[in-house]
């Protein structure tokens, strides 16, 4: 069985290596509402009522849980011919105790979720990393379609974002931050 870390009680995390990408990404459970967020390699057993997607590229591994499939409604043209893969709209709250929130920027469908436990947590698509040094930061420059313009309307998002209830992070490409992410997003933000 794949090991998963708790990041606050009842949020856990683990890590994989992408097969197609080469690098290691993230996914997440949040254990209260059996909900995966951007599974690669689940660990067995794992008890999942839904997968949520923080984008459309992050559908990895959900199919092997054989449970729903829920992504941001503008996102839903990936899976025109497959697999089922049902539509939120922002705002919605896509499993009990997590709101999706527009992230916006890199791509129309990244989204934020805001779950509620522990301290609250924040969980990022793909414009936001963390790097090796515990920072956050933005994905390199090769990946945005138009790098000023986009990284500023995620700035402006993450100004937004940081007016939530939430003292921790997880995304999909980096460690969890347990504590103090809304003050590290705020200034990335600045």
């Amino acid at each position: 069985m794949r090991a998963m870390d708790e990041v606050v009680p009842g949020v856990f995390h683990w890590s994989a290596i992408h097969p197609r990408i080469h690098s290691e990404v993230h996914s997440h459970y949040v254990a209260r509402s059996r909900t995966a967020i951007d599974p690669l390699e689940p660990p067995d057993g794992l008890d999942v009522e839904r997968v949520v997607l923080t984008n459309r590229h992050h559908l990895r591994h959900a199919e092997r849980l054989g449970v729903p499939i829920l992504c941001n409604e503008a996102g839903l043209h990936e899976f025109s011919k497959g697999p089922d893969v049902q539509g939120f709209a922002v705002g919605a709250e896509v499993a009990p105790g997590i709101t999706a929130h527009e992230m916006g920027g890199i791509c129309p469908d990244d989204t934020a979720l805001l779950i509620d436990a522990g301290p609250g947590v924040l969980a990022l698509a793909d414009a936001v990393i963390r790097r090796d040094d515990g920072t956050l930061g933005f994905v390199p420059d090769s990946l945005w379609g138009d790098p000023e313009p986009e990284q500023e309307a995620v700035r402006r998002s993450l100004r937004r974002l940081v007016e939530l209830d939430f003292d921790a992070l997880v995304m999909a490409h980096g460690r969890p931050m347990p504590s103090n992410a809304r003050h590290a997003l705020a200034e990335l933000a600045a």
